[in-house]
């Protein structure tokens, strides 16, 4: 009898300690750690952490806000950067390139004093940046003119214009010399060669509509992309091959991806954080949706500390809908604007 007792007991302590790994397994530990109340006027875009020196980058509408995120205090501002979009980070040079959406230029500065160095022309409308670390070259996506622009950081100078089958959005590199680019009116990634400056491959992404964030893998060769129909298409990145699509939150700007936790993340402006584990280099799941601030639809994940960093602000309630405004926008509360910091427990 005591025998018996103990097997049972055994049993139950055995499928106890299962079932608690995997409820561990079903959540990412995510949440809102800490709240910075920065301020300031205007709209906002792309998000970009440098890690060595805890500076966030942010582009704001005429200027880039550089905000300390050790004690959420402003650092400064780097005027003149009209309709910027996103922010590139050249440490080995000491300098930082915007695109200026509105002044089909990026402006390269100073990343110490956040100085202007130099003004470079660049495509049509140049949204989402990169710094693609094989050729050492920043590269602009210019949504008017279906382009890339190739610049010289240390030259400041264009030195390439790659043409493209769509609107860009996101693009992400390998490191070895390939670039992958979201193209949002077609749904499609595109492939570029850095040696060559031009498009090698070009693949459809099944069941999605209107790509803009993407994020990768680069050890197991993966593309995650996130979708505003509300998914995110998973690619083997050497053939083009979709492995999965896994449902995420409304309204999503910004994918990003930690090789350390096997977690991608996209923030979706509904207010959630869709978070998505690699099992496997060909299973995945999603493990929640954590609640973070409507508006919060563009981020930056630092791979060493597991923060994610987002943006947002308050807004006042929407006005009636009128015969001539069936969905009028919400104005923005002045000087609400605040970074989210997202931390693990």
């Amino acid at each position: 009898m005591k025998r018996s007792l103990l097997l049972s007991l055994a049993a139950f302590a055995a499928v106890l300690v299962i079932s608690i790994s995997i409820a561990a397994q079903s959540t990412s530990g995510y949440h809102v750690a800490k709240t910075f109340e920065v301020g300031g006027d205007g709209g906002w875009d792309y998000v970009n952490i440098d890690a060595s020196s805890n500076r966030l980058y942010i582009a704001r509408a005429t200027r880039v806000m550089v905000v300390d995120v050790e004690s959420g205090k402003l650092i400064g501002e780097l005027p003149g950067t009209n309709g910027v979009h996103g922010i590139a980070l050249v440490n080995r040079l000491g300098r930082g390139v915007t695109s200026n959406g509105k002044d089909n230029s990026a402006t390269i500065f100073d990343l110490k004093t956040l100085k202007p160095i130099a003004t470079v022309k660049t495509g049509e409308k140049p949204d989402a940046i990169l710094f693609d670390k094989f050729s050492g070259f920043v590269l602009t996506f210019n949504a008017g003119g279906n382009s890339a622009t190739v610049i010289d950081v240390e030259k400041a100078e264009a030195v390439a214009t790659i043409a493209l089958p769509g609107r860009p959005e996101t693009g992400v590199s390998d490191g070895n010399g390939k670039v992958f680019l979201n193209l949002e009116d077609i749904a499609h990634i595109v492939v570029i060669d850095m040696k060559a400056n031009k498009v090698v491959s070009d693949w459809k992404l099944e069941g999605c509509e209107e790509p803009t964030g993407l994020a990768m893998d680069k050890k197991n060769h993966l593309l995650f992309s996130g979708c505003h129909n509300q998914v995110m298409p998973i690619l083997n990145a050497d053939s083009g091959k979709q492995l999965a699509t896994l449902p995420i939150g409304k309204g999503v700007d910004a994918v990003a991806f930690d090789p350390e936790t096997q977690l991608a993340f996209s923030s979706n402006g509904e207010g959630t954080l869709t978070v998505v584990h690699e099992d496997s280099p060909d299973k995945f799941r999603v493990l929640e949706n954590v609640q973070t601030q409507p508006g919060a639809k563009t981020m930056s994940l630092d791979p060493k500390s597991h923060k994610i960093y987002l943006v947002s602000a308050k807004y006042e309630p929407a006005p009636p809908a009128t015969a001539d405004t069936a969905r009028p926008k919400r104005k923005m509360i002045p000087n609400s604007f605040f970074v989210l910091v997202m931390g693990k427990s």
